[in-house]
């Protein structure tokens, strides 16, 4: 981490200082409240519940001092992403979105945007680099890719759609603002699933828009405001609470991913790795530029579907579970949900196990079984 992101952490932890008065809180209270005191309609700072509310201001907040950026929260990460692309689209407008990206993403294309008039053009992470923007109203970009985890320079992305006249939306949930700045890179737009690391415990849907564009920010709010995409006080407070230790976890997670991708390289029943974090993965050209370090996730094949269910059932601290970015490592084999990957294709995410003890749980549930 830079001293630029340690002095963004420090002041993530203390930023409500200057504000408490004595006897106050350090810990922002849950609010509930969905009617506020309206004895007149102007200046009030909120008016009711699905405009905005307390506790959703507190990690806006947060969220706004890790992206160096205005900040709007939403019920989940898909809700985001709707959010950004709808604000940036209308009927007869064209986006490019990754066809190896996140399914769900590539669902929303397909199932709405298409059928309300938006011509939606799906084009492989890697073969976005030289892509032709010409005609398109956004790029929408992921890296690295999920589940592939191919990465792709968003600085060049962004000049080449700008000087197309097109946006640019970056999902950055695989890496957080703390390992990737898409903002800084020149993107108009950053969505994420807080649901992953910076909740951080799988036990609060959340996601977030950020951007320096204010006339498009307030449009995105206003959308919130308008669709009634509004999250829930307590799922706030919890990705709150979470985001206080998501530079701890993170370390822990990052270090501890590229000890196992390493050893996994050297495992005889695996047949690939990917991890940007390993020298010859191709998407280490990213790490240590527009990515801080490899990130917690890594992809690996082994021999077939079968194979691959199996040693997900062996791992005893390996979670079946389709997520990431949590305190548990968890992992499941992507094929099911039909990415296009091989059918032995793992998508693990370390969580934050001692390493050893985890890397010995893996190494067993390698072994064959009996």
């Amino acid at each position: 981490m830079t001293a630029e992101t340690d002095a963004r952490i420090a002041h993530l932890l203390h930023h409500r200082k200057a504000g408490l008065a004595l006897g106050e809180p350090v810990v922002p209270p849950i609010s509930v409240a969905t009617t506020f005191h309206l004895p007149q309609t102007q200046g009030a700072v909120h008016s009711y519940g699905r405009a905005g509310q307390p506790t959703w201001d507190a990690v806006e907040a947060q969220l706004a001092i890790l992206e160096g950026a205005e900040v709007v929260s939403f019920p989940s990460g898909m809700a985001a992403i709707t959010a950004a692309l709808l604000c940036c689209l209308k009927a007869g407008a064209r986006v490019m979105i990754p066809s190896d990206g996140y399914y769900v993403t590539r669902l929303l294309g397909r199932d709405m945007l298409q059928v309300y008039g938006v011509e939606v053009v799906p084009v492989p992470t890697l073969d976005m680099e030289s892509a032709d923007f010409t005609g398109f109203d956004v790029i929408y970009i992921e890296t690295p890719s999920n589940p592939g985890l191919d990465t792709i320079d968003i600085s060049n992305i962004a000049t080449r759609a700008h000087a197309a006249g097109a946006r640019v939306i970056v999902d950055n949930t695989t890496m957080t603002p703390l390992l990737q700045r898409p903002l800084d890179l020149g993107a108009d737009l950053v969505v994420a699933a807080d649901t992953k690391a910076p909740a951080g415990h799988s036990d609060a849907l959340f996601g977030h828009v950020a951007g320096r564009d204010t006339v498009l920010m307030a449009r995105v709010a206003d959308w919130r405001r308008l669709s009634g995409s509004v999250p829930g006080p307590f799922e706030a407070y919890l990705v709150h609470r979470g985001l206080e230790t998501l530079e701890v976890r993170l370390s822990r997670m990052c270090a501890s991913a590229a000890v196992i991708a390493e050893r996994l390289t050297k495992h005889p029943d695996v047949r690939a790795v990917r991890y940007p974090g390993l020298p010859g993965d191709p998407s280490n050209k990213a790490v240590g530029g527009q990515m801080v370090n490899g990130g917690f996730l890594i992809g690996f094949e082994l021999a077939d579907a079968a194979t691959a269910e199996g040693f997900l059932a062996r791992c005893n601290l390996i979670e079946q579970a389709t997520s990431f970015g949590g305190v548990h490592s968890a992992g499941e084999r992507r094929a099911r949900w039909g990415d296009d990957v091989a059918d032995g294709f793992i998508r693990l995410s370390v969580g934050v196990e001692p390493v050893e003890v985890l890397w010995q749980s893996i190494e067993a549930a390698l072994a064959s079984p009996g």
